[in-house]
């Protein structure tokens, strides 16, 4: 969500999204320029003209700004997790779409480039790497909690059915974007979207194949 994508925010609302914006494109501009270590916070807080202060107002650190493309992704993905109905879908196929959901919500206005620097950057970044990993277990923790709140798992092992649903969905994803991000062009969300799905269609045979040995 942009402030321009948002007219009928409360003005408050749309200035406060114009500055987290700011400072997520003055940050992945000045990362790719001079390399994350080169970057200081008081240099990205000058740039992007906001106080230390304020950037703390919107993010817990340099990883976190960084990575804001994909973690907003993921912020919309339990938002969708939230309203989707129960309608006896199997999860991973429920899951699957909401995240496909959550990728049509991002803003138009250069989502996918910020994704696709984010990557390269995180790419040459083991701190963002662990950032990462920290937020994705966040993440799937609090998928969960939706899931356990919002859906019958019947059974005992219907929690670990479900973790490992949204486990497989986390894999799906970061293959699905390998794939979108080496394509020399069509970095669009819809690709994206395409990539995901088609990426999952790979899963069952996936899981069956066989370990034989070599020729």
């Amino acid at each position: 969500m942009t402030a321009e994508t948002s007219p009928a925010l409360p003005l408050r609302e749309r200035k406060k999204l114009r500055t987290r914006q700011t400072l997520i494109d003055t940050a992945l501009e000045l990362f790719g320029a001079h390399g994350f270590d080169g970057v200081t916070l008081d240099g990205l807080c000058e740039a992007a003209e906001v106080s230390k202060r304020t950037f703390f107002r919107y993010f817990d650190s340099k990883e976190d700004v960084a990575m804001a493309p994909t973690q907003d992704l993921w912020a919309a993905f339990l938002d969708v997790l939230e309203s989707c109905p129960a309608d006896g879908r199997r999860l991973l196929a429920l899951f699957e779409d909401a995240l496909a959901e959550a990728v049509g919500r991002m803003p138009a206005d250069g989502w996918a480039g910020r994704v696709l620097a984010a990557r390269r950057l995180a790419a040459l970044t083991p701190s963002m790497d662990a950032h990462g990993l920290a937020f994705c277990d966040r993440t799937t923790r609090s998928a969960l909690a939706v899931v356990e709140r919002r859906f019958a798992l019947p059974g005992p092992a219907g929690q670990l059915h479900a973790r490992l649903a949204l486990d497989l969905l986390v894999i799906l994803f970061h293959r699905a974007l390998d794939a979108w991000a080496a394509q020399p062009t069509g970095h669009t969300p819809e690709d994206l979207v395409r990539r995901l799905h088609a990426t999952a269609t790979e899963l069952p045979p996936a899981l069956a194949a066989t370990a034989g040995p070599s020729a």
